[in-house]
């Protein structure tokens, strides 16, 4: 497969965070105050729930954490038998599909009753860890897609006040305003609108994302016929 070019991959994993800080915004605001795709969060929420916290959900923090991982053994698999950004396409690929079926689940069962809302935690947490697994195996600086911690530290820690190279800042800066961007987008129409809207926008941004990774896989296969006798 063709990879992208280092701005167009940007901008691909920029997709992806815009994708992240929607669904995150609708598993915390729609489905109990748990993220899906942030485990960090989980992981704290978990502790403050068994430490007697009643507004978190042991059992929603726990099965999006085993549902993350289950999309990121997938992941793993994926990206030990394919390269790179086939690996990329394939997980984007599975994860539109798990998306999908999110916005279903989310305009049909919706998120009232507990079985409703523990589906759309499993589905949703699959297909992020699928993501962040495939993004991790490319290893782009400063765009993981999901954690800010390390892209907020570099920003600080390697910036030219700090005595750093101050490489790539406006990423660093970009890869903030896109959760930030896709937090707000998702919260505004999970609260004020519909969950299946704020889904069918990730739909859209992943499928779009998808698109261009099979355009370049096309345009890659056709480079060895154009270059023979």
């Amino acid at each position: 497969m063709a990879e992208p070019k280092p701005r167009d991959l940007a901008a691909l994993l920029l997709t992806l965070t815009v994708v992240t800080g929607v669904v995150d915004a609708v598993s915390f605001l729609g489905l109990g105050r748990v993220f899906v795709a942030n485990m960090t969060g989980n992981v704290v929420f978990l502790g403050f729930a068994a430490a007697g916290e009643t507004t978190l959900s042991v059992l929603a923090s726990l099965t999006a954490v085993l549902a993350f991982l289950a999309g990121a053994l997938a992941g793993g698999r994926l990206a030990r038998t394919d390269d790179d950004y086939g690996a990329l396409r394939q997980a984007t690929a599975v994860q539109a599909a798990l998306v999908a079926a999110a916005v279903v689940l989310s305009a049909t069962l919706g998120s009232g009753s507990r079985l409703g809302s523990e589906l759309l935690i499993v589905v949703l947490g699959v297909a992020m860890g699928l993501q962040n697994a495939a993004v991790r195996r490319i290893g782009a600086p400063d765009l993981t897609t999901t954690v800010l911690t390390m892209t907020l530290t570099g920003f600080a820690a390697d910036s030219k006040a700090a005595g750093g190279a101050g490489a790539h800042p406006l990423r660093k800066v970009a890869a903030v305003a896109a959760m930030l961007m896709g937090a707000f987008a998702g919260g505004l129409l999970q609260l004020h609108v519909a969950m299946w809207t704020a889904l069918t926008l990730a739909l859209v941004l992943i499928l779009g994302v998808l698109v261009v990774l099979q355009l370049n896989r096309a345009r890659g296969r056709r480079r060895p016929a154009a270059a023979g006798p």
